[in-house]
């Protein structure tokens, strides 16, 4: 059976139906500041971003993003659009997204909310292994710390 499908990486006018389609998947929204601007600079900082494309209809279908901070890949954003879900299409997705960690030799860390269930599922699937009794904090609004001041200590 020939694929659907191609993978290529992100380019900037696909932003506006990259963004459909996260806000379609639950994956994105405005709090997390996934700006064009933010997307440009994490690949340029040793990230990549693959798109998913159907090849009929030239329809995003897909994205894995993936920032590199020097010492391991954090993916984000991994998923395909609902309209093709069950189709086993996150299979060649996650595939081409740990191929591109393997071959940077370092480690690839995610972040998946505790009732998504089938996500936990396809990833322990895929290599990925629980951390532990982790917590994850963070300021979504740095400029709200106005309270901290910018004397010395």
């Amino acid at each position: 059976m020939m694929n659907n499908y191609f993978f290529r990486d992100f380019k900037s006018n696909d932003y506006a139906e990259v963004i459909d389609l996260w806000e379609k998947t639950g994956l994105g929204n405005k709090m997390r500041g996934d700006d064009l601007e933010t997307i440009e600079l994490s690949i340029n900082l040793g990230g990549k971003f693959i798109i998913m494309e159907e090849i009929s209809s030239q329809k995003i279908i897909g994205t894995s993003w993936m920032t590199f901070d020097g010492r391991r890949i954090h993916l984000h954003h991994f998923g395909i659009d609902p309209e093709y879900q069950g189709r086993k299409l996150f299979i060649p997705l996650i595939k081409k997204t740990l191929r591109f960690a393997r071959d940077k030799n370092v480690q690839i860390k995610l972040e998946v909310h505790k009732d998504n269930l089938q996500a936990i599922k396809l990833y322990t699937k895929n290599h990925f292994k629980y951390l532990g009794d982790y917590k994850i904090f963070i300021i979504r609004d740095v400029k709200e710390l106005k309270d901290i001041g910018d004397d010395q200590e």
